[in-house]
């Protein structure tokens, strides 16, 4: 893939011709070149020879450089002897903004981690202020020891000895430069980054990674286009089902598959349905931001009124598909619906619970799933269901779990096409009897494609999914064995100081990495520490707004449950374990607080619903997670010590380090 606008090497781009960069630049690039566009290039091409004159044989020069899973371009790369520097030109520029230090940062993590052949060399972020007069004080030190430098500033006569000075610290040899351009572009995207960059018009094999060891996600969202064009093309209903681990990309091949196929005018219009709020109300806000942003970067007026109606098109909340459906007894305009985190659809009691209570339907007799399927059912050709299915992440009362949905298809739709993958027969999707039952029928396809075995929520450590699993179920002996594996890559420490923790995620998170605290639902004895789960958060503030809104997570003040942060990561997540889900020497304990006094949990259900929360919040993160394990109070009998020394004592065993 071609990545940069213009390169060359900074010899020959010294000689050649302003006019032809900037024709070059124009004819590279993918949108309208407003005049604007075209002075900050000249401009930049400009400073550059001036800058670069004294560096001429020593490397290379790359403008407009992709970082597609940020949906943004670099403006400036430079390879000088063992140094990549990122240049970010704010033209016209007196001041240096905080925001655009966070900005170039981002810029160098994103190629320090997920650009193969720069994993190892020395990378200077640096913002330049061209019309600035003095340059701020710089310190060139790498925080992480991983050699990504904390971001410099310069004035345009100061940079080139920020360069010279920036070199000599970098002790290291040279950047072999073809090597590095032949360098693989590996992103694990978050799944926001991931959003908009699909409907910004990349391609998933841009913002994926492309591992040996894992399906690649690009394969598997081929497999379901192919089940599209082959239920279009013969006239077929089907429905398939996609498995895969937490984290694993399922959320993300559903999007890739509404994303290109998003035109309401035709056929093929996927609609992608989700039963989690937050993670809709996120993903629309995110989307419809950047939209407006993108167009402001090309001097175009967007108002983000106009941006959500668009969003809302392709990504909806499943429950208003369903009310949709329930107003108009015709077909739904969209004969490919991906519903995400299907295993989580209400049963046949909450359902017709519902509609008596809510909607005063007391003759309806469906689960969800059933009534899903049969609004697809009423199209006279063709359709497809794609179910996107996460085991173990049942988290609320009434979510069915898969079996229903298979339940559904043996009951009232047998003349459906079946398209299941070969590992949702596994015990964490609970549906391994009913599977059984379903193979003996002529019309089910066997896709190992169809399962994402590993998980890309963390590019730190595939095996962080398999710890959790773990380590919930006490199997200490090869938790331990896997934490081993994991530490060196994916840091995980145990406290019991909530501030020390707050001061290890904000001395970890470089750049815009998002942190934030996570707690269960059932954490009710927190509130001593400041920590309310009733208190009402706002998950797009909480996810998308920066750090100087004290809505956002970045604040630590406001904290996210299960329910908020399901679907959703962050990049370094604080995980705050309260006396709901206690180790007691040999099994969990599960506990309600109920007025003043915890009471024991004893419906299995509610048990595994318990689990599952830990399981979520304990996988949200991408780079690390601190776990606080609050002391108790001998003086409040409701947070009793005991209610945490054991659990803390058992994630030490594991060897968990304490800080």
């Amino acid at each position: 893939m071609k990545r940069a606008g213009y390169a060359s090497t900074i010899a020959d781009f010294l000689l050649e011709r302003e006019e032809a960069i900037l024709g070059r630049l124009v004819e590279g690039s993918s949108f309208d070149v407003e005049l604007t566009q075209r002075d900050a290039w000249k401009t930049q091409i400009e400073i550059l020879k001036s800058v670069l004159m004294p560096f001429r044989a020593k490397g290379s020069v790359y403008f407009e450089f992709a970082i597609p899973r940020l949906g943004k371009r670099i403006d400036v790369v430079a390879i000088l002897d063992s140094v990549i520097f990122v240049l970010e030109f704010k033209v016209g520029e007196r001041n240096f903004p905080l925001h655009a230090f966070d900005q170039v940062h981002d810029y160098g993590l994103d190629l320090k981690n997920f650009h193969e052949t720069s994993h190892y060399c020395f990378i200077a972020p640096i913002l330049i202020a061209t019309e600035a007069r003095r340059s701020p004080a710089n310190q060139i030190a790498a925080s992480h020891e991983d050699r990504l430098l904390q971001p410099l500033a310069s004035t345009v006569g100061d940079l080139p000895d920020l360069i010279r000075t920036v070199l000599e610290f970098a002790d290291a040899p040279a950047i072999d430069v073809p090597s590095w351009e032949a360098g693989r572009y590996c992103p694990t995207p978050t799944i926001i980054e991931a959003a908009i960059a699909l409907y910004g018009e990349h391609g998933v094999a841009e913002i994926s990674r492309s591992d040996a060891g894992a399906i690649n996600l690009t394969e598997t969202s081929d497999t379901i286009s192919e089940i599209i064009r082959t239920s279009k093309a013969n006239s077929r209903k089907s429905i398939c089902f996609v498995t895969g681990v937490p984290g694993a990309g399922k959320t993300l091949v559903g999007l890739n598959i509404a994303t290109q196929h998003r035109d309401k005018t035709s056929k093929f219009h996927c609609v992608f349905l989700s039963g989690n709020g937050p993670l809709v109300a996120v993903l629309r806000e995110a989307l419809a931001r950047d939209k407006v942003r993108r167009e402001a970067e090309r001097n175009k007026k967007y108002q983000k009124g106009v941006a959500r109606s668009e969003v809302k098109a392709i990504i909806q909340n499943v429950h208003h598909f369903r009310d949709e459906c329930l107003i108009d007894s015709g077909p739904p305009v969209d004969h490919v619906a991906l519903f995400d985190e299907a295993q989580r659809a209400w049963n046949l009691d909450q359902t017709v619970k519902f509609m008596k209570q809510k909607k005063r339907r007391p003759d309806f007799r469906y689960s969800e799933p059933e009534f899903l399927i049969s609004c697809m059912d009423r199209h006279k050709d063709w359709a497809v269901i794609v179910c996107l299915v996460g085991g173990g992440q049942e988290i609320n009362t009434g979510e069915a779990g898969i079996g229903e949905w298979i339940d559904s298809l043996l009951r009232s739709f047998r003349n459906w096409d079946l398209y299941i993958s070969s590992r949702l027969t596994d015990a964490e999707y609970g549906a391994g009897k009913v599977i059984e039952q379903v193979k003996a029928l002529p019309n089910v396809n066997v896709r190992e494609q169809l399962h994402l075995s590993v998980s890309m929520r963390s590019f730190r450590s595939e095996s962080v999914s398999l710890l959790v699993k773990q380590l919930l179920d006490l199997d200490q002996k090869e938790a331990v064995k896997t934490l081993q594996k994991v530490a060196g890559h994916f840091p995980i420490v145990l406290t019991r100081d909530l501030t020390r923790a707050k001061q290890w995620l904000r001395t970890k998170a470089r750049g815009s990495e998002r942190y934030g605290i996570l707690v269960s639902s059932q954490a009710q004895r927190l509130k001593p520490h400041a920590i309310d789960v009733r208190s009402p958060m706002n998950p797009v503030n909480w996810f998308l707004d920066e750090k100087d809104d004290v809505r956002s997570s970045y604040y630590l003040e406001d904290v996210a449950t299960e329910f908020h942060v399901q679907g959703l990561e962050l990049d370094w997540a604080c995980v705050t374990w309260d006396a709901d889900f206690r180790y007691s020497g040999d099994t969990w304990e599960h506990w309600s607080f109920v007025g003043s006094r915890w009471n024991r949990i004893r419906k299995q259900e509610r048990q595994t619903y318990l689990k599952n929360a830990y399981r979520v919040l304990l996988t949200r993160a991408r780079q690390g997670m601190v776990i606080v394990v609050p002391e108790g109070d001998l003086d409040d009998p409701t947070r009793d010590p005991s209610y945490y020394d054991s659990t803390f004592d058992y994630l030490r065993e594991i060897g968990l380090n304490v800080i």
